[in-house]
């Protein structure tokens, strides 16, 4: 078992835990909302997108953050699973990201989205 994400207690008062496949959620969740430099001893993780809420939207930018993403997704977590597919899109000021990836402990296929939605 691992530590759920975000850390919680469960109804016993003990940390609360969470199976395999859903750390591997988690820790996509994590990366792709943590902002480059925001970790102090690994400045390079995280995927910045949460900066581009507000940004104009353009096939341009979709594609190439498409690619960031499923590269840094591959540097940081490609021993765990591998990327099929995955969408950004961004509408008014809510992020939607879905990715579908392969467990490659398991060889299950996995789909799962990520919404943000930000305030000025």
């Amino acid at each position: 078992m691992q530590i759920d994400f975000p850390f919680h207690f469960d109804s016993r008062g003990r940390t609360a835990a969470t199976d395999a496949d859903d750390h591997i959620r988690d820790m996509i969740e994590q990366f792709l909302f943590t902002n480059v430099g925001e970790r102090v001893n690994r400045p390079d993780f995280g995927s910045g997108v949460l900066q581009l809420v507000f940004a104009p939207n353009s096939p341009e930018l979709a594609a190439t953050l498409q690619l960031t993403i499923q590269a840094a997704l591959q540097q940081w977590i490609g021993d765990l699973i591998e990327v099929k597919t995955l969408a950004v899109t961004s509408e008014d000021a809510s992020l939607r990201i879905e990715i579908q990836y392969l467990v490659r402990r398991t060889q299950v296929l996995h789909t799962t989205s990520f919404n943000r939605s930000m305030t000025p």
